[in-house]
């Protein structure tokens, strides 16, 4: 079978081959710039009309680099803007101020660039900056240098303008000329709080939990433009501290704890030509709520979604922009449970159908409505069919190819370890799979629905990044470099039972013959909470793949490595994952407990007095539960860890636990700093100064409370770092101190 086509240009970094052979591991190459893998190409983008696709491609160092632009149809490929342009329009990250910035772009995905409605144009915005670029021409022009940021850039759908958030406010900026416009004014009531009313601008917790990239959206005419405005007055601020300065700068965030005032939010809808006072909209009369997801329906036509503060119950609403009329049409409750908030929401071509997905029956699943498209907001939608169903979770909509009537899935059928494309049929009579091979496809279809992007991995075999139709047949864009030359070692996937017979997947790794003894120490790789699935078929399962290869590093030094999903991570059903309400701790220790005794049995070489536990941000709390309520493991090393859930933000927090105030007992339970005096083992924490996400706080609580019970314990603080302690200096420095650490709790006096 052909491939659709075939791209000759495989990059430098990506196909020169390892010349020796059985290379060994080190940390330095591990976590060095690009990896051992390559660095895979960034901001892949398809153009609005689906005939070509783009992405910049950087060296290992990530200091240079060229943006791409492929004919979707023909492979033709062209740098379209060189390295010396590219440096000022889409600076590496280096040169971003610091690592909360860094962050802005990677971990929540600010776009670097965008393509204008026709490809003529891209749009850049460098630290904030915003550039356009002429593709005819290979001209940027720079049309902001205000010092402050100009946030969330978009192009209008007629493409004449360009829309931006800037001081809290929405602004846009003439593509042909110099004409701009400030559509909304807020400055708040008291100039001391005018930075707390954020128009269509995205705060902190909803860009984490709520997985919310943009909070405005232009009408289909370009005539109008839909935001969201988020008043913070009310919530608290975290100190984020700058020691490395003479004198300690503060920047304080608005963070929201659990049981803590949240920022209260509407909807408005403003005159995209010339602003003026927005149209609000009144949705609920609850006044403490979340609106993740809203958007245009048509022309005088909001759709928006709207979840209560314990977020067990959404509803979907209409409504007209015109009169300010909202109906609620779709309405679902999780008891016992928790809504997912999903991007499945996507209107037919016909205009008077939908698609929703739902929990309902125990599984993800998507499911097909109709409305009364004359009159939307007259009654409740109707349930026509459920067009996904069986034992497995339905990840998301890929894209919809109404004429064959036929809408593109991700999900886990074949496996709960991989991800694989699926085309359902919108009748609901079956599915057939589209990708070819095992293991794991993230996928990004084309605006036109014709082909998609894939990158594709397995456990054992790094990201390829594929270029593929509909028919599932693929060509090659890119491949990270061949890893022949280090022999690596190849993880077992094992089934293990929890106490209520409950099938949990695990995964170990052995080190080589050569090296393994008849006493083995073990480490437990954790994460064992709701928002992340270690043991998959796929590379850097274990959170990244510099993870994956330090602990492939452990097993060629002879430890047995060991990783159990317990009940409460994702991927599969409501019942696994809703085994944790009202609690955290006891369910997954307990889990985590019950595979490794069976571990045990299975593998009697392994030697149960000497076993770590180890994990980062849930797996670190993971790992203080375990120090702190069994005596099954020597040490541990817990990185970034909430060690009090009163401390972690009130939208991940109160979807598990509900609030404190009606769940006192579940947050005591999970406390590890009550329960400090506890402590098992050795223990090495570790945080970062910085982190804006699991404050520092946690574990300097931590420290106290341990210090007060008399439990020596080593502690590392990494400066002005975030949540993920970034770059290569610093995961050599820290990776180096958890590989002695492991070594000297775990063989020392060992032969």
């Amino acid at each position: 079978m052909k491939p659709i086509f075939r791209l000759f240009f495989f990059f430098l970094s990506a196909v020169i081959s390892v010349a020796a052979q059985n290379q060994s591991l080190t940390i330095e190459s591990i976590f060095a710039e690009g990896g051992i893998t390559g660095r895979a190409p960034e901001n892949v983008k398809w153009s609005r009309d689906g005939k070509r696709f783009s992405f910049i491609q950087r060296d290992d160092s990530g200091e240079h680099g060229q943006l791409w632009m492929v004919d979707a149809t023909t492979g033709e490929k062209r740098v379209l803007i060189n390295e010396n342009k590219l440096g000022q329009l889409s600076p590496p990250l280096s040169r971003f101020r610091d690592d909360r910035e860094r962050e802005r772009v990677t971990r929540y995905h600010a776009a670097e660039y965008l393509w204008s409605p026709d490809a003529t144009h891209l749009l850049f915005s460098p630290r904030g900056q915003l550039w356009l670029y002429t593709v005819d021409s290979g001209v940027g022009v720079q049309f902001t240098s205000d010092p402050e940021a100009h946030l969330d850039p978009k192009f209008s759908p007629d493409g004449t303008r360009i829309s931006y958030v800037y001081k809290h406010n929405l602004y846009w900026h003439s593509v042909a000329g110099n004409h701009q416009a400030q559509l909304t004014r807020d400055k708040g009531e008291d100039k001391d709080k005018k930075d707390d009313l954020l128009n269509g601008e995205v705060d902190w917790v909803y860009a984490e939990e709520l997985d919310v990239r943009s909070n405005y959206f232009w009408s289909p005419d370009s005539s109008e433009i839909a935001f969201l405005q988020m008043d913070e007055t009310l919530v608290p601020t975290y100190p984020l501290t700058d020691w490395l300065v003479t004198h300690p700068k503060v920047d304080l965030e608005k963070y929201p704890k659990a049981g803590d005032p949240n920022p209260t939010v509407r909807i408005g809808v403003v005159d995209a030509a010339k602003g003026g006072k927005p149209r609000w909209i009144s949705l609920s009369r609850e006044a403490d709520l979340y609106i993740p997801r809203f958007g245009w329906i048509r022309e005088g036509l909001l759709w928006a979604e709207v979840l209560n503060r314990a977020q067990d119950s959404i509803g979907l609403y209409f409504i007209d922009t015109r009169s300010g009329k909202a109906s609620r049409v779709l309405a679902e409750t999780v008891k016992d449970g928790w809504v997912d908030v999903k991007d499945d929401f996507q209107l037919l071509d016909g205009g008077d159908r939908f698609l929703w997905s739902s929990w309902r029956d125990g599984q993800t699943q998507l499911y097909l409505y109709r409305f009364d498209k004359s009159n939307p907001l007259a009654g409740e939608a109707r349930l026509e069919r459920q067009i996904t169903q069986g034992d497995f979770e339905m990840f998301g909509v890929e894209a919809v190819d109404e004429p064959a009537g036929l809408v593109y899935v991700t999900c886990n059928k074949d496996d709960p370890r991989q991800r694989q494309l699926y085309a359902a049929k919108l009748d609901g009579s079956g599915m057939t799979r589209i990708s070819k091979e095992d293991g794991t496809h993230e996928v990004e279809f084309s605006p036109d629905g014709k082909r998609y992007l894939d990158k594709f991995s397995t456990l054992t075999s790094p990201p390829k990044l594929q270029l593929c139709g509909v028919d599932g047949r693929c060509g090659a864009v890119w491949e990270s470099r061949s890893l022949a030359g280090y022999g690596l070692l190849v993880p077992k996937f094992l089934e293990f039972k929890a106490e209520d017979g409950t099938t949990l997947y695990g995964e170990l790794l052995l080190p080589p013959p050569e090296v393994a003894k008849e006493h083995l120490p073990v480490i437990v790789h954790v994460y064992g909470g709701p928002a992340a699935q270690l043991v998959r078929d796929a590379w850097g399962a274990a959170g990244s793949h510099s993870d994956d290869l330090f602990l492939e590093m452990m097993a060629e030094k002879g430890f047995a490595v060991f990783t159990v999903d317990n009940r409460g991570t994702p991927a599969r059903d409501r019942k696994f994952q809703t085994a944790i309400r009202n609690q955290f701790g006891a369910v997954e220790l307990n889990d985590q407990l019950a595979a490794l005794h069976q571990l045990f049995g299975l593998y009697p070489q392994l030697d149960r007095t000497r076993v770590a536990i180890w994990g980062w941000s849930n797996g670190a709390s993971m790992t203080l539960y375990a120090l702190t309520h069994s005596d099954a493991f020597k040490a541990g090393v817990a990185v970034a860890p909430v060690t009090d859930w009163h401390l972690y933000d009130s939208i991940y927090t109160e979807r598990y636990l509900g609030q404190p105030g009606e769940n006192s007992k579940g947050y005591a339970d999970g406390s590890m700093v009550k329960a400090a005096e506890n402590l098992h083992g050795a223990l090495l924490l570790v945080h970062g100064t910085s982190d804006d996400n699991v404050h520092f706080q946690n574990s300097i609580q931590m420290s106290q409370a341990l210090i007060q019970a008399g439990k020596q314990f080593r502690f590392m603080a990494y400066p002005n770092k975030t949540h993920g302690i970034a770059g290569s200096v610093d995961r050599v420095h820290l990776f180096h101190m958890i590989e002695d650490f492991l070594e000297g709790e775990l063989q020392q006096g060992h032969s």
